[in-house]
Formats: structure tokens, sequence, C-alpha cells
């Protein structure tokens, strides 16, 4: 084989090869792009509740703070998915 036809393969295995991680990295930031979205939204329920515990003026029941730290579990999972989609 000529260098010629060595380096054309080589190119086009290349063009085949970048095209298919641009495709992923696109996949992979939509997806971890409406993952945040969603995660935002818990975000917002959890800033609420904690607003919620931290009023001395309001009742929180122990069930209430167990919900609002399961919403946090959750939100924390969601963000390490995500980390881990843009870190891939």
């Amino acid at each position: 084989m000529t260098m010629k036809i060595e380096f054309d393969n080589l190119l086009e295995k290349l063009k085949v090869e970048r095209d298919e991680l641009k495709l992923k990295l696109h996949l992979a930031s939509m997806e971890a792009k409406e993952e945040f979205e969603e995660a935002d939204k818990h975000w917002d329920t959890l800033k609420n509740k904690a607003a919620e515990i931290a009023d001395d003026s309001k009742e929180t029941s122990e069930e209430f703070i167990a919900k609002a730290k399961i919403v946090g579990e959750e939100l924390k999972e969601a963000y390490s998915r995500i980390s881990k989609r843009l870190a891939d």
C-alpha cells in the first residue's frame, strides 16, 4: 500500500470516529441538560422545604423533614449522574 492510500484510510477512519464522537457529545449534552432541568425542579422544591423547616414560626414534623431529606438525596444522585455524563 502506498503512503498516500494509508494516509487516506487513516483520515477516513478518523473522520468517521470524529463524527460519531460529535453525535455522542451532542446527545449526551442534550440528555444532561434535560436531566439538569428536571433536577432544578427538585432544587426549587428542596429550597422551599428548607425555608419551611428553618422558619421557627412553622411547626415541621419529622415526616416532613424526612421527605425533604429524600428529595435532597434524589437531587444529589441526579447531580452525580449529570457530572458522570459530562465527564464521559
